[in-house]
């Protein structure tokens, strides 16, 4: 394992204006750029449907441009847009694709628009997935939530919603649902005619198998939905040869909340909850990628001390994070029993105490707001995260201690799920998952935001590809997180009784002590807890390094307090359908250290 940044990644390079790619492209397909655009520092390129793998296989694969990493892939139904924002070139069409795709070599992002030709029952544009196996999963979900057809992908279905379910949730034609809840009954109510009653027809419903897979020559064994060792309410379709995993096919969707169509329902402000029960152990981060997207479209400055306390919580939180993975990956594969798991938890409850006196509350904070935070820090709580950052490290130590040349862990992990360098960026696979298998991916170094790049930290990579080199990249994360901490808890006390929040009005509420005195901060007060706040039109992707990788969100704006369109890229989900390359041709034990070593939550994972 290793740490800092290999020497084949550069410097940013022209990362607002991109004239080189602009070149580049309408020299190569003139016929293919329909238009582009540029705002709030990225760039999209509407590209006809027909050329689209064309340049996407160009933009992959030309030297100088090496846009390697599809990081995300959704689609948009455009019919309740304004008609100020349908007058580009391209944007007639009612549905597009939307793909950001990302060099690592050169550190920039761009973004490609593909209006999908065909009618309203089925629009249609190019499967990616002969250049990248990534599509396989991003564009199951965008079929299934929007109904976009994706001519060539190779097993076309719904991922999130039942296979048998009508229509497509994010269409604007769908409304947001739901049922009636009665607040109160009596036992006349019709409701209650069949009580105790079986009315519908109790014969299982089998969903159809995975395209590919041999049920009349291998063993079909459904792992889960209610399978300890799938951390949530996960299905693994495997198919087996005796003990050997052919192939195993992640079956989701059995959690699936709905939470970006709630985003579509709900001000900016309000979304805040609802990123906190996505990934539950990554609350913190989760406030902190939503809100640097919604600052991003709204171009406010945050103070030097709320970035320096964003920092030490989304750090604090990825140790949080990783301790909860290590204490039940441990307990499903080392044979340590209970201890562990009681270590681990005893230091993140120390964690947990240092969040519930910023926030008052111990897994979901919603303490990190658009404009900066929620309140500033307590008197306590520079004592109280200093005194985590002297004892950890001994603690850190024990683990290390038991684990790293443990013969049982080292066994089930050990050349157990590889995942060669190659396979890793075609599945679009990020976080510990991809640095793996020894691609420096870290967003923290290569797009830094709320002020990383002021910080010494290294990040740790493994060549290893398997399990162990998973393993031993979290524990050092652990302890790059604690560098990160120290500097940031020094730039907390310098800031003593500085801003912790915008002191852009029309952002962040105003000061208590201000609405006495002065009848404008009352009217923005007013207007902020009534209206909520209104991004100018546009859109935005915003990447950030959470502690299962990229987490990103995608917001379109029509100019209103609710976002037009709010997409949430988890890392868990991209993440999970990486598990048949890792698992074919192992044993069926293995698929427990597999599933554990990629890191999930499910909250994420259907969102």
């Amino acid at each position: 394992m290793t740490n800092g940044a290999p020497a084949t990644v550069a410097e940013p390079l022209d990362t607002t204006e991109f004239r080189d790619v602009e070149a580049r492209l309408k020299e190569r397909f003139p016929a293919a750029m329909v238009d582009v655009e540029r705002a709030h520092g990225e760039i999209d390129f509407t590209v006809r449907a027909g050329d689209l793998l064309s340049v996407a296989r160009f933009l992959r694969d030309e030297p100088g441009l090496e846009f390697i990493h599809l990081a995300d892939l959704t689609a948009i139904d455009r019919s309740a847009l304004p008609a100020r924002q349908r007058t580009r070139p391209g944007s007639q069409e009612r549905f597009a694709s939307i793909y950001q795709l990302y060099s690592i070599a050169q550190r920039r992002r761009i973004r490609l628009t593909v209006p999908a030709g065909g009618n309203d029952d089925k629009p249609t544009v190019p499967s990616l997935h002969p250049l990248w196996k990534a599509a396989f999963c991003m564009e199951r979900e965008a079929f299934d939530l929007v109904g976009v057809h994706y001519e060539g992908h190779p097993d076309l279905r719904r991922i999130l919603l039942p296979w048998d379910w009508v229509g497509h949730p994010l269409r604007k034609d769908q409304p947001l649902g739901g049922q009636d809840v009665p607040f109160s009954m009596i036992w006349n109510d019709p409701d209650f005619a069949t009580l105790g009653r079986q009315i519908l027809d109790p014969a299982p419903v089998q969903a159809p198998l995975p395209k590919g897979v041999d049920a009349r020559q291998h063993v079909m064994l459904n792992m889960g939905p209610h399978h300890p060792a799938t951390h949530g309410v996960l299905r693994i379709a495997v198919e087996l040869d005796g003990e050997r995993v052919i192939s195993a096919h992640p079956d989701t969707g059995y959690l699936h909340s709905g939470f970006e169509k709630q985003g579509e329902h709900v001000r900016y402000k309000d979304f805040v909850p609802y990123t906190d029960r996505m990934d539950y152990t990554s609350a913190m981060c989760n406030n902190l990628g939503y809100c640097l997207a919604v600052e991003k479209l709204l171009e406010v400055e945050i103070p030097p001390r709320a970035q320096a306390i964003r920092v030490i919580v989304a750090e604090l939180q990825r140790i949080a994070a990783h301790l909860v993975w290590i204490a039940t990956h441990v307990l499903d594969t080392s044979g340590t029993g209970m201890a562990l798991l009681m270590y681990a938890l005893r230091e993140r409850e120390m964690i947990q105490d240092i969040f519930e006196m910023i926030s008052g509350a111990r897994l979901t904070y919603s303490y990190v707001r658009i404009g900066g935070v929620w309140r500033d820090t307590p008197p306590a709580f520079v004592a109280k995260v200093q005194e985590f950052l002297e004892l950890f490290p001994q603690r850190l130590k024990q683990y290390e201690r038991m684990l790293t040349k443990s013969v049982v862990l080292r066994k089930r992990l050990e050349g157990v799920g590889m995942l060669s360098r190659e396979d890793a960026l075609s599945l679009g696979a990020t976080g510990p998952l991809l640095r793996g298998s020894g691609v420096y991916y870290d967003l923290r170094k290569l797009a830094p935001y709320s002020g990383y790049d002021r910080y010494d930290f290294d990040v740790p990579i493994s060549e290893r590809g398997d399990s162990y080199g998973r393993y031993l990249i979290r524990v050092e994360e652990m302890r790059q997180s604690l560098r990160i901490v120290s500097q940031a808890l020094e730039d907390v006390k310098a800031s003593e009784g500085q801003p912790w929040k915008s002191n852009d009005r029309k952002v962040a509420l105003p000061p208590r002590s201000e609405l006495d005195t002065s009848m404008e901060a009352l009217i923005h007060h007013f207007k902020l807890v009534t209206e909520g706040l209104r991004p100018p039109a546009g859109e935005v992707y915003f990447g950030h390094e959470n502690p299962k990788g990229e987490l990103g969100y995608y917001i379109v704006s029509d100019g209103s307090a609710k976002p037009y369109r709010l997409r949430v890229r988890g890392p868990s989900f991209v993440n999970i359908f990486a598990t048949n390359t890792m698992a074919s041709g192992q044993y069926l034990a293995d698929l427990v250290a597999i599933i554990g070593s990629i890191d999930i939550v499910l909250g994420e994972v259907d969102r």
